[in-house]
């Protein structure tokens, strides 16, 4: 009656009790066939190996890498390297992989790959970015193969993870070299501009715009000064003319009184010379300027050279002494003459002075003209070289970065090969596992007692299903809903042991139950 109404605990118990048979013998035999299929089934002994990833012994600081390598991209690139066919060709026939299981190349390859398994590792106590290791595990059916073939794939990681390191430093320090020999070459062109630039464009550029102001300031004040001395020259020269010029109407008008024969009135055979004269006007110059300028000022300086010239001229040349009628013609000679001389050699002397100061003007003055174009074209100039500078510090930057990069991409590779950078290291060697890893005794018969156990419970259960029989008042009560008056037994027709010979059977046998007469 399991499914038609609700059972209690003795009912399942009797259930129990009527089927238990039916119950332990699937148990036995499930049992049996599991325990037995752990030495049917062909062993597979697995090998592990542990590789940790060693950062670089090196501090950060100091030596950075050159390429920041992403472990879980990198390992998985690995390992699809790894598991290629050129890599697994070689190791299978090496070690005549699955020669038992008459497996065609590309079957025994795919087989290979199933078998070799590798795992990351997770940090859970530092929950630090990144992969501290990763396992290696081989599968074969040959403990000692499974060892040897691990130990394979694992040297294959750890010369694959060199020789990837040494080659991204490699390629990172060519591309470098090669994009600053670039940089260096722009950055000489830059130079070469600005240098012509400057060449040009010379007391123009940014950061002279104050001397140029001090000195067109300078400038002015000695054009002012000049002008003001060739003011007053010009005005000594007029005025020495019109002195002259008085002396030699003088002189005209006395001429009828006489003077020594053959002689000219202007000339005096023992008077004052002409170079004494001028020397006696450029010391009066040189009075003048030492009174406006010091002594280290251009035209002192000049001044004092041509008084030093004229001196050493009057030493070379002395005036002869006369004669005692020399003398007597020169105690006849008037005055006039003396002073008309005078006049002259100062008259020329202005001249002189005139003209110097004439050029010392205008030079001064084109000198002012070109201060004053440059303080003028100052701000172009200024805007022209900003934009130069600008992309010549650019430039220099630039070149400074790459320069930087390279001296570290150098460094990087050096730590690389001497390998005391970012690598694998094997931690655990791959082990020889000393029982098979599947299948296990333990697992396969627990398991089949458990499967026997349930196809026990189903085969009972579907019995009790197709079990229409009414073993009970409940039952009755449960088809009729009428009270039950009274029960007759169950009487055998065989003899009195034949039930105990055939209850085996007829408890199989869901008819041949006891079927209780139910009267309502």
């Amino acid at each position: 009656m399991l499914g038609h109404r609700k059972l209690e605990i003795p009912e399942y118990l009797s259930i129990l009790k009527r089927h238990w048979l039916i119950i332990i013998l699937p148990v036995l035999i499930l049992t049996a066939v599991g325990f037995g299929l752990t030495y049917v089934i062909p062993p597979v002994y697995l090998s592990k190996t542990l590789v940790i990833i060693e950062t670089q012994k090196v501090a950060d600081d100091l030596v950075k890498p050159v390429v920041a390598n992403d472990l879980d991209q990198q390992l998985a690139s690995m390992t699809e390297q790894i598991l290629s066919r050129s890599r697994l060709q070689p190791i299978i026939e090496r070690y005549n992989l699955y020669a038992s299981q008459h497996l065609t190349p590309d079957e025994k390859i795919e087989a290979a790959r199933k078998n070799i398994e590798v795992k990351p590792i997770r940090s859970e106590i530092s929950r630090a970015p990144g992969l501290p290791g990763f396992n290696i595990i081989f599968k074969n059916s040959d403990a000692h193969t499974a060892a040897l073939v691990c130990g394979e794939i694992t040297s294959l990681f750890i010369n694959e993870d060199l020789k990837e390191n040494e080659e991204k430093n490699e390629g990172t320090t060519d591309f470098l070299k090669g994009q600053l020999e670039d940089a260096k070459k722009s950055l000489d062109e830059q130079d070469e501009k600005l240098a012509d630039f400057q060449r040009q464009y010379i007391g123009k550029l940014p950061g002279e715009e104050t001397s140029n102001v001090t000195m067109l300031t300078s400038m002015n004040t000695q054009l002012e000064a000049i002008t003001e001395a060739l003011t007053r020259m010009e005005q000594d020269k007029s005025y020495a003319e019109a002195n002259l010029a008085q002396q030699t109407a003088n002189a005209a008008a006395g001429a009828s009184v006489g003077s020594p024969a053959g002689l000219p009135p202007s000339v005096s055979p023992n008077g004052p010379s002409t170079q004494q004269v001028e020397l006696q006007a450029l010391e009066r110059q040189e009075a003048d300027l030492t009174a406006h300028y010091t002594d280290d000022y251009p035209d002192v300086v000049q001044i004092r050279r041509k008084i030093a010239d004229l001196r050493q001229e009057i030493a070379k040349n002395p005036v002869p002494v006369t004669s005692g009628g020399s003398q007597a013609a020169a105690q006849s000679r008037t005055p006039e003459s003396q002073g008309m001389q005078q006049m002259q050699a100062q008259i020329h002397a202005l001249d002189i002075g005139i003209d110097q100061k004439k050029r010392q003007q205008a030079e001064l003055q084109t000198s002012i003209r070109t201060y004053q174009d440059r303080i003028a074209s100052s701000p172009l100039v200024q805007e022209q070289y900003k934009e130069l500078t600008r992309d010549y510090q650019t430039a220099q930057t630039f070149y400074n970065t790459l320069l930087a990069q390279m001296n570290r991409a150098k460094m990087a590779t050096d730590l690389e090969r001497r390998q005391e950078g970012e690598q694998f290291v094997i931690l655990d060697q791959p082990n020889l596992p000393d029982s098979p890893n599947f299948p296990k005794p333990i697992l396969f018969t627990v398991a089949g007692l458990g499967a026997g156990l349930v196809l026990g419970l189903v085969i009972v259960a579907i019995l009790e299903y197709k079990d229409t029989a009414l073993a009970t008042e409940r039952d009755i009560w449960e088809f009729t809903k009428l009270p039950t008056l009274a029960v007759i037994g169950y009487i055998s027709k065989d003899e009195p042991g034949e039930p105990r010979k055939r209850g085996f059977f007829a408890r199989l046998n869901p008819f041949s139950r006891k079927q209780p007469l139910a009267q309502s």
